[in-house]
């Protein structure tokens, strides 16, 4: 449910204008120096108003580390890290709440919660709440220190110019969906652990819980299904396993085969746009012309990367401490 990782687990909670939102963090090995600086370079990747096409809320996104942390070290017991919410508008959410908006998890989340759920902002359903996967994103980096883990916005309405593609979206007056690319190097060979638990499976399942994600492709992906084999296979060169071409993205058989691990996601266009738009009135049960209002990311992909790199981590992580390749004691 709420809860991802064997080893490595982590736990999320709070809702886009609660208190707060924050992560718990099991299994992080005891030893590691930590503090909370080491967090903030990814945490301000990911906060909006940064670039142009972002949201305009800001939050200080300052970690507070409630457990598992004793003089700046881990202690091996859960690491609970809170995010307080102080940027709220909760208001402009009250004035819509007659219309459960188009592309977003109203509808579905009224219907499954009884009306119980909180809609302000999105509640839990928002990406606000991937600050604490971030947070624990790079505190799994911090235990691989090998690994590069790189992501990057490589289109923006389907151009390769995102300055281009953003621009468009402006000039429309709409939001604008992406491409996220992923690479990472230094890559040990035997991560995964095939039938279910390929290293392709588990990441497909963490990348899915990024709002807003809507496919993942490897290696080569869909352009795939357009090879002979003779071309799409992966011509080994030596005894370390590095192969002359990489279509495969690193991964053969569910497992890390040593070369760059290469994926992408599809990041569709952000559902709050205001463009008019005619749906459902739940209160008369007619349909009616309305505008979203409030702030929101012009293009969501353009914060993606940061949090694409950590919810890799943090499978990494956890199918490093399933080999044994990071101790638990450092």
């Amino acid at each position: 449910m709420n809860s991802f990782g064997r080893l490595f687990r982590v736990s999320i909670f709070g809702e886009s204008h609660g208190e707060s939102v924050g992560i718990t963090i099991d299994g992080c090995p005891a030893g590691l120096s930590l503090q909370a600086s080491d967090l903030l370079p990814d945490l301000e990747r990911r906060k909006g108003g940064i670039q142009k096409g972002t949201t305009p809320r800001q939050e200080t996104d300052f970690p507070i580390f409630k457990s598992g942390l004793f003089n700046n070290k881990t202690t091996g017991f859960p690491l609970t890290i809170l995010f307080e919410n102080n940027n709220t508008r909760s208001e402009d959410y009250n004035k819509q709440r007659s219309i459960p908006r188009p592309g977003h998890a109203d509808w579905v989340a009224n219907q499954k919660f009884g009306g119980h759920e909180d809609y302000r902002g999105g509640g839990h359903f928002s990406a606000r709440l991937t600050t604490g996967l971030v947070a624990a994103g790079a505190i799994a980096k911090k235990l691989m220190p090998g690994l590069q883990i790189a992501a990057a916005v490589t289109e923006i309405g389907g151009y390769k110019d995102t300055e281009n593609g953003l621009q468009k979206a402006i000039e429309a007056k709409d939001s604008v969906g992406g491409i996220v690319e992923c690479r990472v190097s230094g890559m040990p060979v035997g991560l995964g652990e095939p039938y279910f638990d390929s290293i392709e499976a588990v990441l497909s399942h963490m990348l899915f819980s990024i709002p807003a994600v809507r496919g993942v492709e490897f290696g080569t992906g869909f352009a795939a299904a357009a090879m002979y084999g003779s071309a799409h296979n992966d011509a080994i060169l030596d005894n370390t396993g590095k192969t002359r071409t990489n279509h495969a993205g690193g991964v053969v058989g569910g497992i890390s085969n040593g070369n760059e691990l290469v994926f992408r996601l599809a990041v569709k266009p952000t559902s709050s746009t205001s463009k008019t738009q005619h749906s459902l009135n739940w209160e008369t049960g007619t349909t009616e012309d309305f505008s979203i209002k409030g702030r929101h990311d012009l293009c969501v992909a353009l914060r993606a990367p940061v949090i694409v790199e950590a919810v890799t981590a943090i499978v990494l992580a956890d199918f490093m401490l399933l080999e044994q390749k990071i101790k638990r004691v450092l």
